[in-house]
């Protein structure tokens, strides 16, 4: 395997650790997330549909800001 596949692996292990430490210290104040205004939430009797369309586009904001800075970085 060439190093850099190692370095990328070594990343994706440190981003999921982070995010699992995040959820398990911080889950109980993060339960905003996904029940943002905007958010389309729609329940039947025998029916649920569910699109956090206000929560996709604040994380998809929040990544392309990071990417941006990790590309200006460099």
């Amino acid at each position: 395997m060439d190093s850099i596949v190692g370095k990328y692996l070594i990343l994706i292990g440190a981003a999921i650790l982070i995010i699992g430490v995040i959820i398990y210290f911080f889950g109980g104040s993060l339960k905003w997330i996904g029940h943002l205004p905007g958010d389309i939430k729609i329940e039947r009797e025998n029916f649920r549909f569910y699109f956090p369309i206000t929560t996709l586009i604040l994380l998809n904001l929040l990544m392309f800001l990071l990417f941006r800075i990790w590309k200006w970085l460099n």
